[in-house]
């Protein structure tokens, strides 16, 4: 069945790969994106975005750009939103903003014009600290980690009597713990998103993204993906940076099997009404991640800089349980990390990336986020 869907937000990174894969099966593509500095310098309709895909340039906050833009549409796919963990603590207004009134003026407009479905994305923020499990077998879904006193103490979570609790594959079920405000603002879009669908006849789904990597990510944006922050490091021939001691654990996932699950998600008869984790389902920590780009860039001389200090916000180890996701919509990570990673470099190797993680860095620790 071929619609016309539109994306918000759909001239971003995630977005263009969406809108490449809804095309291939048929569908019209339609975007509003408000091309905004931080992940598009020059303003201008993104090279990678389809030709056949229709542009509006446009704030999801702008009622009569969203007005527009949801003109004869059916379904919509809802990416627009601030990304960053780290800006969201001191960008306050502007996140809640965008992330959460925009959501509701999205909605508010689809109230008066419904769409078959809307698929809204989420993060895998949500769940804060991943599932875990303690030394005697029991569950913890609330870990919390202690304050860490002069340079002193575990950057792992301990349980009652000082022992270390072991991560595991996180589920949908897991309750959410919300330690950002770029959490809370991704909770909220996908809370409006099973709500109000579910309220005025349409079709909610809410797909929680870990962490994206790929090729076309915005390489001068030091708040987008850790993946494209530690390329843009290591092609100005510095050492990427990590925080803590770098044993945090993550699941990165492919921007194409990305793309392929929300057109899953815009199509399936399972999906409506449902949250699914959408990651590779295999966890890796952030230095070794680090050593392999800079050996698939051609930098293994580059080691990573471990800065042994914390982000106000960051969680320890999360990574996703995506057997849900299988069962309902037969979705399935296909991409290889090592070819995904070479594939990244070749694309670094023909971009030009403005190294700025310093100055973000230096952003955190003026506001104290940095300890």
């Amino acid at each position: 069945m071929s619609e016309t869907v539109l994306i918000t937000g759909g001239a971003g990174f995630i977005g263009r790969h969406v809108a490449r894969a809804l095309l291939e099966r048929g569908h019209r593509v339609r975007v509003l994106d408000a091309l905004i500095d931080q992940v598009h310098p020059d303003r201008k309709r993104p090279d990678e975005l389809d030709a056949e895909v229709e542009l509006i340039a446009g704030d999801v906050r702008d009622e009569i750009a969203l007005v527009k833009a949801l003109d004869g549409v059916d379904s919509v796919v809802h990416l627009a939103a601030e990304v960053g963990v780290g800006q969201s603590m001191y960008a306050v207004d502007r996140y809640v903003s965008v992330n959460e009134y925009g959501t509701a003026m999205l909605f508010q407009k689809l109230i008066d014009r419904p769409v078959r479905r809307v698929v809204t994305a989420s993060s895998m923020s949500i769940y804060g600290e991943g599932l875990y499990r303690d030394a005697d077998g029991n569950l913890i879904e609330e870990a919390v980690r202690k304050p860490r006193k002069g340079g002193m103490g575990s950057w792992d979570p301990l349980d009652a009597r000082g022992r270390p609790l072991v991560p595991l594959p996180t589920p949908e079920t897991k309750r959410p713990s919300l330690a950002s405000v770029y959490a809370l603002g991704k909770y909220a879009q996908e809370r409006l998103t099973l709500t109000l669908t579910a309220a005025y006849g349409m079709e909610g789904v809410a797909l929680r993204l870990f962490n994206v990597y790929g090729p076309g990510q915005a390489l001068s944006n030091p708040y987008t993906g850790v993946l494209a922050i530690f390329a843009s490091r290591l092609a100005n021939g510095q050492p990427p940076m990590i925080f803590e001691d770098g044993q945090q654990r993550r699941d990165f996932v492919h921007v194409t099997d990305v793309a392929r699950a929300f057109a899953l998600a815009l199509e399936h008869p399972q999906a409506p009404g449902e949250v699914f984790n959408i990651g590779s389902g295999r966890e890796r920590t952030v230095t070794k991640v680090g050593q392999l780009l800079a050996r698939a860039m051609g930098r293994p001389e580059i080691r990573p800089e471990i800065i042994a200090k914390g982000r106000t916000g960051d969680i320890r180890h999360c990574f996703g349980d995506v057997s849900k996701v299988e069962r309902h919509l037969g979705f399935r990570p296909e991409r290889d990390f090592s070819e995904g990673l070479a594939e990244l470099a070749a694309w670094v190797a023909r971009q030009q990336a403005a190294d700025r993680v310093q100055q973000a860095r230096d952003e955190l620790d003026a506001r104290g986020l940095v300890a």
